[in-house]
């Protein structure tokens, strides 16, 4: 047998992965609640104008006064506050914002940065729109950024009481810059303290020379945001996204690790990983342009399935040790598994970028670099610590193996539960 010490170490080191992995979220991929912020920047011979779509939280949300004697904050600006079931509720004040909209823009304003070698630009506010969440024009085009902030009124008379968290504020603001300028930095200095605020995804639109540039941006951007003119720089912001949602998402480190465990040579592993490759590259694009299913029920099915495909590797990984004589099956059953994985990433990828965005290619093919970046990571991490595993005797490797997978397997497991619960919600 192995030495005690050995095997408590892997025991340890098993638990706690467990601990960790148990205490986040098990749906990985798809959250409703995602805040997403859309800027468009069009160069003009004179400046730049901004349209900007956020949600109303992330303007006013830090800027409540102190508490009252009726235990209500002082209501922020354009809001109003009421106990429901003895929680604080934050709604839209219609009347002050039909009073003064471009008090709204310029708290925007305030909290937006444009800087051009060094310098921050000025922003006016040229006009402000208020949409009740599920009634807001289109925004995923510069078209319709322009369209949305042309007319129409500033909140729709009829949509009646609306939560705070429930709407969407439309924003042109507009910079000066005599003769127009090219490269610049956009910052937001606001902090709105929200739950998740870190994940806030922010799209960001640059229009010179008739081609656009997508930029992508995670949290609340008060790192600035560097934009040119260079398509390469636009893409690796999606590459750098791609490289973060497989390294974030545990359930496909849980699943690559489990890959590698199962591949006896470096042949073995790279039949897997090209199978895993082709099946979630075909369904990443078929997710993303809504070419699935469009049922309540499918979201979970696969995100259920994704947690089983972790259960499947890692008895692969114990089953079959050291067996390198069916690299066809290996790279047809990884395909079929990366189908399933392609379908999670792309629910992700729809929260941040719409189908009809400019340049939609460019960053699929961006974002889809980047997952495969980020899965090589892993392997470049994993692959060289199972060779020097198996180069020990023979039980080491074992316990090695039989600890890693029995505790990823207890993490799927845990998830396949609580996951297909969903399914049937």
């Amino acid at each position: 047998m192995t030495d005690p010490r050995l095997r408590l170490r892997f025991l340890g080191m098993s638990v706690l992965l467990l601990a960790l992995l148990l205490g986040g979220s098990a749906i990985a991929h798809f959250k409703l609640n995602l805040n997403v912020r859309i800027f468009h920047v069009v160069h003009g011979e004179d400046g730049l104008d901004i349209y900007l779509r956020t949600p109303m939280p992330y303007l006013v949300a830090d800027k409540t006064g102190p508490m009252g004697p009726d235990d209500l904050p002082a209501p922020a600006p354009y809001t109003f506050n009421r106990l429901e079931d003895g929680m604080p509720m934050h709604l839209v004040a219609v009347e002050a914002l039909l009073k003064d909209p471009i008090g709204l823009g310029l708290i925007a304003a305030d909290d937006l940065t444009i800087e051009v070698t060094g310098e921050r630009l000025p922003l006016n506010v040229v006009s402000v729109r208020v949409h009740p969440n599920g009634s807001e024009p289109g925004f995923a085009t510069r078209a319709e950024a322009e369209a949305a902030l042309a007319g129409g009124s500033v909140f729709p008379v009829d949509a009646g009481a609306t939560y705070v968290g429930d709407a969407l504020v439309d924003l042109h603001l507009y910079a000066p810059a005599a003769g127009g300028f090219g490269d610049y930095r956009i910052s937001v200095s606001s902090d709105p303290g929200l739950p998740g605020q870190e994940e806030t995804a922010n799209l960001l639109l640059d229009y010179r020379d008739g081609s656009p540039r997508t930029y992508r941006s995670r949290g609340l951007m008060e790192t600035p945001v560097d934009v040119s003119g260079s398509a390469v720089a636009a893409a690796s912001t999606f590459v750098i996204e791609g490289i973060r949602h497989i390294l974030e998402g545990l359930d496909h480190v849980l699943f690559v690790i489990c890959m590698i465990l199962g591949a006896a040579t470096l042949r073995s592993l790279i039949a897997r990983v090209t199978g895993f490759t082709l099946g979630h590259t075909v369904t990443l694009v078929l997710g993303f342009f809504g070419l699935a299913p469009q049922g309540a029920w499918f979201i979970p099915a696969v995100e259920t399935l994704i947690a089983l495909s972790i259960i499947l590797a890692a008895a692969d990984a114990v089953i079959r040790p050291f067996s390198d004589r069916h690299n066809g099956r290996a790279v047809g059953v990884t395909a079929l598994i990366g189908v399933l994985h392609g379908f999670g990433f792309s629910f992700m990828l729809q929260n941040i970028l719409k189908v009809d965005a400019p340049n939609v290619w460019q960053s699929l093919l961006a974002f889809n670099i980047g997952v495969e970046i980020g899965q090589l990571l892993i392997v470049a991490a994993a692959w060289p610590l199972v060779l020097i595993l198996r180069s020990r005797p023979a039980p080491v490797w074992r316990v090695a193996s039989l600890t890693t997978a029995g505790a990823a397997s207890l993490v799927a497991a845990y998830w396949v539960v609580e996951r297909a619960g969903a399914i049937f919600a």
